[in-house]
């Protein structure tokens, strides 16, 4: 089990590494995290809803996700509550009393899950939620060390350096935990090391006599593997990055306040040429080559967010004046001319004005749509006019539908596990805005690079060429090199020794 000292302290890619590791070596491995607070988040082969990360580190294993990898998961909503997602379904909404509560039930959720991976795989590489050594949160947590003693895992407990006070917080967390829980810990991990290891070599011995603990081994900083993240901290990095030079296009992704699976747009960060970033206040638009209306897990509100800052008649005067626009999910909802609410899904008002760049209207339905989805680009006109027949695969998280009228095209025909094919999204009559449904749009390679094209041609620039395909291949590659930084700094054989496991057979 990975815990951390802190949130975004590098447990959740930790993971992922050792996931792939312990693959490489021959083991059946499997992720699991008991609780997750994100609205990144992702969907099972049988239309569970999981998080991002687990999905991830799924894939780093080489298995599909399900949602006993992630039993419980928190999407926080706009007035302080969190639709409790459980085992992959949408339970409860809830705020932070309910789980005092509900704790039994959830924890006999977590139990279960957790079992029922440790019965069907050889390793199961559990994640932590922030830091154990919480006071406050201590007698409800289901995530940290009740599951470490629950599953007798060791604990690898880890520390960012790059944030300063390493030493205090690894020592400050040992110091706060119950004698069992000390004893649990196996060893310490310095994550996002900078420099020349030897010149930390002091303070390592340091830590190993003062706690009797030894540390397992310090990872660098990296920059160079590209490795989907879920946490909003990755998010506000993102926000943060300082302006790049030479690029051909610019891509401005609206930073809604409960922005989802913003990791969709990680593959057009990728491509030689293309400056990203999130824009969350008016006077950074600037004039994009492409504006982007992401998921939101609250559609409603980050549309009245986006009247309140300027942005909504902004954007519709650019769209006016030809800027491309493309929403996702609930961003496509956002682009219609209505919106209608009558259950109270989202909110007490029954219905609210779209932003009138598509004709659509949308119902919000209390049943959520979990789906993952394959299909093609049906109607190659605009945006898509470079991309007719390329491959879609994706994967479908809202609560309701949007139905065009008339005179709108639907560009994207796509098939659901058990359902026959049916159109998807909508674009405007001259291309050059378009919606849809279909999270993971933009990991087809031929469509993304037809997209791209097209805003180039109109720009009249030339992108630099590709440098991978973007594919399953090259995803792969990024776990295999996470994989052997990760291997390459540790100390394996303590790290076996730890889990009881046999090491590979060195050839």
């Amino acid at each position: 089990m990975v815990q951390g000292t802190a949130s975004h302290v590098g447990k959740s890619v930790l993971v992922t590494a050792l996931c792939r590791i312990f693959r490489q070596d021959g083991y059946r491995v499997a992720p699991f995290k008991a609780q997750n607070m994100s609205n990144n988040s992702f969907v099972t082969p049988t239309g569970g809803e999981l998080g991002r990360a687990q999905a991830v580190q799924a894939e780093a294993c080489g298995v599909e996700p399900q949602v006993e990898m992630n039993p419980i998961l928190l999407k926080p909503e706009a007035d302080h509550t969190s639709q409790v997602v459980l085992l992959g379904k949408p339970a409860a909404k809830a705020s932070a009393r309910y789980f005092a509560t509900a704790k039994p039930m959830l924890w006999q959720s977590v139990a279960s899950s957790l079992d029922t991976l440790r019965s069907q795989y050889d390793v199961v590489v559990i994640e932590g939620a922030g830091s154990p050594a919480e006071i406050n949160l201590k007698q409800n947590e289901i995530v940290n060390m009740r599951v470490a003693l629950h599953s007798g895992a060791p604990v690898l407990l880890t520390g960012d350096i790059d944030r300063g006070g390493v030493f205090a917080s690894l020592l400050g967390t040992m110091e706060i935990l119950e004698p069992q829980e000390r004893d649990a810990v196996g060893a310490y991990i310095i994550n996002k090391f900078r420099g020349d290891v030897s010149l930390l070599e002091p303070g390592l011995v340091w830590l190993e006599e003062r706690t009797g603990k030894p540390v397992l081994g310090v990872v660098p900083y990296y920059r160079d593997i590209e490795i989907a993240e879920e946490d909003s901290v990755s998010l506000e990095e993102r926000q943060q990055l300082k302006s790049q030079t030479g690029y051909a296009l610019d891509i401005a992704v609206m930073g809604l306040p409960h922005i989802s699976n913003f990791d969709d747009f990680d593959p057009l960060k990728r491509e030689p040429g293309v400056r990203l970033r999130y824009v969350e206040s008016r006077d950074s638009l600037g004039e994009p080559d492409l504006i982007v209306l992401p998921g939101t897990k609250t559609t409603m509100a980050d549309l009245s967010w986006l009247r309140e800052r300027g942005f909504a008649a902004e954007i519709k005067r650019q769209a006016d004046a030809g800027t491309p626009i493309i929403g996702i999910c609930g961003g496509y909802q956002m682009m219609g001319r209505r919106i209608f609410d009558p259950d109270g899904v989202e909110s007490p008002d029954p219905e609210a004005e779209g932003l009138d760049l598509l004709p659509v209207d949308t119902v919000f339905a209390p049943v959520k749509e979990t789906h993952r989805v394959r299909g093609v680009v049906s109607s190659g006109s605009g945006l898509l006019a470079r991309a007719e027949s390329a491959a879609v695969e994706g994967y479908e998280i809202h609560m309701g539908s949007s139905t065009p009228t008339g005179e709108a095209v639907r560009p994207f025909r796509i098939s659901r596990p058990g359902q026959p094919a049916a159109d998807d999204g909508a674009i405007s009559a001259d291309g050059k805005t378009l919606g849809t449904y279909v999270h993971g749009l933009f990991n087809s390679y031929a469509l993304r690079r037809a997209l791209l094209e097209q805003l180039a041609g109109w720009k009249g620039v030339k992108l630099p060429p590709p440098s991978d395909t973007g594919g399953q291949l090259s995803r792969d590659g990024e776990y295999d090199k996470l994989a052997e930084t990760v291997r390459h700094s540790l100390n394996m054989e303590l790290l076996y020794c730890l889990t009881g496991l046999e090491p590979p057979e060195i050839e």
